[in-house]
């Protein structure tokens, strides 16, 4: 399993005034699945994604994430547990203004020691279809070509495990089912896991399961008819 959770719980706020925000999570994601993240606003799914990618520490439970006990970790452990296994991408792009595009995708390989961060930063601008704004700052890019850029920055270390919040929430919708498509095509080309947050029933449907949360739980977990297409031809 890619992510493996058992009575996940999250806790915020004081002693005094705890508020549960997770409420015992159990869930199993295979390596390689794609799975879409529903709910209403407050049902807990940015939370779970900041928990199951190590941004967040549970408040309690067994969580397993891309063969590193996160349970174990301390927040310096979980940074470097990230590091080169999980991509990220959110709805606000989080590029840094003084850095080109290319310098955005290369930096955090740079800080993880990689010795051809430039190089693969290049390739991977390339591959999302910034060839020719590698060396364009963030305020010279469109908000599509800054979401490709956070893009090719989450897929350029090839990791095992990619999450997206939300990743076209700031986008209109044909450049936001460029996105998708994008992240999906990136995704497949290095067979990653991914665990998506949406709104939008069509998007879910392209995934292999659709989770639905509410109130800090799982309340449903149904395989798409993609999923039992590939299944059937298996």
């Amino acid at each position: 399993m890619a992510i493996c959770a058992r009575n996940l719980t999250l806790t915020l706020g004081s002693n005094a005034a705890p508020v549960d925000i997770l409420k015992g999570i159990d869930l199993d994601i295979a390596h390689g699945e794609v799975v879409a993240l529903l709910g209403p606003s407050g049902s807990g799914k940015s939370s779970l994604m900041a928990v199951l990618s190590g941004l967040e520490r549970a408040s309690g439970g067994d969580l397993t994430v891309a063969g590193q006990d996160f349970a174990r970790l301390d927040e310096d452990g979980l940074a470097a547990a990230r590091r080169g296994r999980i991509g990220i991408v959110l709805q606000a792009f989080h590029l840094l203004p003084t850095m080109t595009a290319a310098e955005n995708v290369a930096t955090p390989m740079e800080l993880a020691g990689s010795d051809d961060a430039t190089p693969r930063a290049e390739a991977e601008l390339n591959a999302v279809g910034l060839g020719h704004r590698i060396d364009h700052y963030p305020t010279q890019l469109s908000g599509g070509e800054q979401q490709r850029v956070a893009i090719a920055r989450a897929t350029a270390p090839r990791p095992s495990l990619i999450f997206a919040d939300e990743p076209t929430g700031n986008l209109d919708v044909a450049t936001g089912e460029e996105i998708v498509d994008l992240l999906f095509a990136r995704r497949a080309e290095t067979g990653a896991t991914l665990l998506i947050i949406t709104h939008d029933p069509l998007l879910a449907e392209k995934c292999d399961r659709v989770l639905t949360m509410a109130d800090g739980v799982i309340v449903s977990d149904t395989r798409t008819d993609i999923a039992a297409a590939s299944e059937a031809a298996e």
